[in-house]
């Protein structure tokens, strides 16, 4: 029986211990699509406790201790923070086959070292050895990231920020690794939300504009994103319930656009259609700037009314939305014509997988590297079968080899080890082709493949001012 989490762990033939331990764990990270708070790495400050660290914000881990059963005021509610963290580990001890049970003892061996399975007996050790660790001058947000071999990470930015921290970061000579903004405007697109005109004043502001109308608008938004190329940005985000196409022409978004912030509601139909308009016009402007436009859909969220009101978004009642979406996808992409950005797509739903890659596989182009490009499995599906899935269907209906690899997606400063997590999933899953008889045992293609697929294709892709390609 094999041990839990050796050196081994994942890796379950020659070939794919071999591509990993001699390729793929030496890689450099590129984590081009982050939560991480980049006030919170200039800043440089201390974590306070394990609690704080791991419970703080991680909606993966509120998930799962509701569904375990746990009172609210342990996940969210006002016990103490070593209550809090009995009861995480209490659940996690049962959390087979959940991909949480294996991120947190990788976190737990490779930045606290400690070796034991984490349940209601251990808790206490574990409690002592993390504070203890935490409270040392060494753990703090920039060293995490740079023991991590992080090479590059984008943070997720609104057009309104002032991006003071990453100009920060850029001058910090003790800090290696490069930390750039992307763009994510989705508060500008949301017209139907409570909170759009609101906003839009908050853009007026920063932008220097006085936005009253669809061309002040794009004034506004076009400065913002010079602003942000100048500050090293070469990528935008965003978060659609789904890529859903209805054309309107710039006198009808225009119309849409008065109407709402002359106070009035926009129906369904009038919000979609100045959604288009304003991501094909976005869109144009990435293309012009040589941005990569991430495109993440298939979410349906804040299903909980009550927890909404209470704690707002991103608090773990969020699910995958369930449509046929295709079409929609290919008619979106098609509309740009040669004007289409470098775009990388995600769906949350993995019965996707197929559908996307196949959708994808139109637009591409031979000038060197792929436009267009699956996303990696994201969300509900970043764990094993999840993984797998996606890359099976990549590599059955597109090019694996060019795959853009794993990002974290995370809030978290040592949510790392799902890099290596993916790193093995990859070097098992190629090491069982290759065992099955299914490629050649080709050490140098091999290897070239997995370094390229782990970093040295987002290199090339994104092309972000001070990563070496």
């Amino acid at each position: 029986m094999k041990g839990f989490i050796d050196d081994d762990f994942l890796l379950h033939n020659d070939t794919a211990r071999e591509l990993f331990h001699n390729v793929a764990k030496l890689q450099p990270i590129i984590d081009y699509h982050c939560h991480l708070n980049p006030a919170q790495i200039c800043e440089n400050a201390k974590f306070g406790t394990i609690t704080k660290l791991w419970l703080g914000g991680d909606h993966y881990k509120w998930r799962l201790m509701r569904a375990a059963g746990v009172d609210e005021r342990f996940i969210t509610g006002n016990a103490g923070e070593r209550d809090k963290f009995q009861k995480w580990a209490e659940t996690l001890a049962f959390a087979i086959g959940n991909p949480l049970y294996h991120w947190s003892h990788l976190e737990l061996k490779r930045y606290f070292g400690f070796d034991e399975t984490l349940d209601g007996k251990s808790a206490s050790r574990a409690w002592e050895l993390c504070n203890e660790k935490l409270a040392s001058n060494e753990f703090t947000p920039r060293n995490v990231i740079m023991s991590s071999n992080v090479e590059a990470l984008c943070t997720t930015d609104d057009p309104a920020d002032s991006l003071e921290y990453h100009q920060k970061l850029k001058d910090a000579k003790d800090f290696k690794t490069t930390v750039l903004p992307a763009w994510r405007p989705d508060k500008a697109l949301n017209i139907e939300k409570p909170g759009f005109t609101d906003y839009i004043g908050a853009l007026s502001k920063a932008a220097g504009v006085d936005i009253k109308d669809m061309e002040s608008l794009k004034e506004a938004l076009f400065s913002r994103m010079d602003y942000f190329h100048q500050n090293g940005c070469r990528l935008s985000d965003h978060a659609l319930e789904y890529v859903m196409y209805v054309p309107a022409s710039e006198k009808e978004a225009d119309g849409i656009l008065k109407s709402r912030l002359a106070g009035e509601a926009v129906n369904q139909s009038q919000a979609l259609g100045y959604r288009t308009y304003m991501l094909q016009t976005l869109g144009r402007r990435y293309n012009k700037l040589d941005w990569a436009m991430q495109l993440h859909y298939g979410c349906k969220r804040d299903n909980s009314p009550s927890f909404y009101r209470s704690l707002g978004p991103d608090a773990g009642f969020d699910c995958m939305d369930n449509r046929q979406i295709s079409g929609q996808l290919a008619d979106f992409l098609a509309s740009f014509g040669d004007e289409l950005p470098r775009t990388i797509v995600y769906s949350l739903n993995p019965n996707d997988d197929d559908i996307v890659q196949s959708v994808v596989n139109c637009f591409q182009t031979g000038a060197g590297f792929t436009k267009v490009h699956q996303g990696s499995a994201w969300w509900f599906n970043d764990h094993i079968d999840g993984m797998e899935k996606q890359m099976r269907s990549l590599a059955n209906n597109g090019y694996l080899a060019g795959f853009l690899g794993m990002l974290t997606d995370s809030r978290s400063f040592i949510s790392y080890p799902r890099h290596e997590y993916f790193r093995r999933i990859l070097c098992n899953l190629i090491g069982k082709w290759v065992e099955d008889g299914m490629f050649p045992r080709d050490r140098e293609t091999l290897g070239l493949m997995v370094k390229n697929i782990c970093c040295e294709n987002a290199r090339a892709y994104f092309r972000f001012p001070g990563v070496r390609r």
